[in-house]
């Protein structure tokens, strides 16, 4: 089996990122049936399990960058990928090769086969199939530790089957509301279903309705809560269009850092990652405050609120809710100087486009609406209707890179192009805007 074989194997079963998400039946009885055929490899390192709405992978990056230059073997499980499936399984930065993928599937294609051969519990899907993977893989790396962001919600989330460790939320808004309730109270009950006896949760500052959520399961299972922006909290400094520094008061130390992303919210997720960095510190991880600034300064995470091109100015962010739209503006506004912005948008179909129309719409003079390859991809027609609504007419571009042609035809060079609204329309301006140079 070669790479292309095995992926079209995984991609086989039912793939809720491409599928609607309302169809998600959870029971992680088989993913433990399909582990325990494998010899539960993921019990063989400390897990630190990242859920949230906004800033989870980021998070989980600077964590596992953190570790990494401290000198212990770290696995890292993202989702979704930009490019490669290969990038949502990486050991110390490097994306799992193409051929061990293949031969991991190898290995586990009887396993699933007789799991759903079982069918008790329901058949096995790709993105667990893709999270055993990682297990497997971090396995037999030797991995010392292993990041894990969660996919959606949290508490029947395919990698919550690991043992207590450090649980991390980030911040909850509201995002995939027909799966995870319609309401902050019931969002962060899902997310807060990574708390197990016995852990340390942080949290990064979360609406008062989510941190009460937060508080009580971590009052019902007797975990300790350390929040970000009490107990942690942060200053910036300097910024520019390269990076930003800051001063972290932490649990143990003060640190004065320094970071590549853009975004105050990023500031938050640093200090998040900082926060369960120094929890491991008490448990006896040794960690310096030099591993900690080193990881930080060599952090990569693309695609978010990235500079691929000057004069003008061309952003990609992958804001795909209303609160991270809001912030995305609130970034645009503080971190460049411009005289027109320019909006590319796409989104998939399951996402409050209102909300993010609203929050994008004061700040972009001109706005193309366009629809990205993915099959969840909204039409442009619906989102140029809810323009409409804020007095706009866009722009409706029938596919990313034509919307990247005629954006860059109309912005003069002191202006500012800015394509989001989710990971898929960042990935396909990433493929397509060197091609031009």
């Amino acid at each position: 089996m070669n790479y292309q074989a095995a992926l079209d194997y995984i991609l086989s079963f039912a793939d809720y990122e491409r599928l609607p998400r309302s169809a998600v039946v959870f029971d992680l009885r088989r993913m433990e049936m399909l582990l325990e055929r494998l010899g539960n490899p993921e019990a063989g390192a400390t897990p630190i399990q990242v859920a949230g709405t906004k800033g989870k992978g980021s998070t989980a990056a600077m964590i596992a960058s953190i570790l990494t230059m401290a000198g212990y073997k770290t696995g890292l499980y993202t989702s979704p990928h930009l490019h490669s499936f290969t990038e949502r399984i990486q050991v110390d930065g490097a994306a799992i090769a193409e051929d061990e993928f293949a031969r991991l599937v190898e290995v586990l294609k009887p396993e699933v086969e007789a799991v759903n051969g079982f069918g008790a519990f329901g058949q096995l899907t790709t993105f667990e199939l893709l999270t055993v993977l990682a297990f497997a893989h971090f396995k037999g790396r030797g991995v010392d530790f292993q990041v894990l962001e969660t996919g959606l919600g949290g508490r029947l989330d395919a990698t919550n089957v690991v043992k207590p460790g450090i649980c991390v939320i980030t911040s909850i808004s509201y995002d995939h509301t027909e799966v995870l309730g319609d309401t902050l109270t019931q969002i962060a009950t899902e997310k807060a279903g990574i708390i197990k006896p016995g852990s340390i949760v942080v949290s990064s500052p979360q609406f008062p309705e989510a941190m009460a959520v937060i508080e009580g399961v971590c009052w019902e299972w007797g975990a300790r809560l350390v929040r970000v922006g009490m107990d942690v909290t942060w200053s910036r400094k300097t910024f520019s269009s390269e990076g930003q520094s800051f001063q972290l008061k932490g649990l143990r130390r003060k640190y004065n850092l320094n970071l590549p992303l853009l975004g105050e919210y990023q500031l938050e997720n640093a200090a998040t990652a900082v926060a369960a960095v120094e929890i491991l510190g008490e448990l006896g991880v040794t960690v310096s405050a030099e591993s900690i600034a080193a990881g930080l300064a060599q952090v990569h995470w693309l695609g978010r609120l990235q500079v691929l091109k000057r004069k003008p100015w061309f952003i990609v962010d992958c804001a795909h809710n209303a609160y991270s739209a809001k912030r995305l503006a609130e970034a645009l506004r503080q971190y460049f100087d411009f005289e027109q912005a320019i909006l590319i948008l796409g989104v998939s179909s399951d996402k409050d486009v209102a909300g993010i129309v609203a929050e994008l719409a004061p700040l972009f003079g001109r706005v193309m609406v366009t629809s990205t390859r993915h099959p969840r991809a909204l039409e442009p027609a619906k989102l140029a209707d809810q323009f409409s609504k804020q007095g706009i007419t866009p722009e409706v571009v029938g596919n990313v890179t034509s919307a990247v042609d005629l954006a860059l035809a109309r912005a003069k060079p002191e202006d500012l192009i800015c394509a989001t609204g989710s990971i898929f329309v960042v990935a396909e301006v990433m493929e397509y805007l060197p091609k031009l140079a």
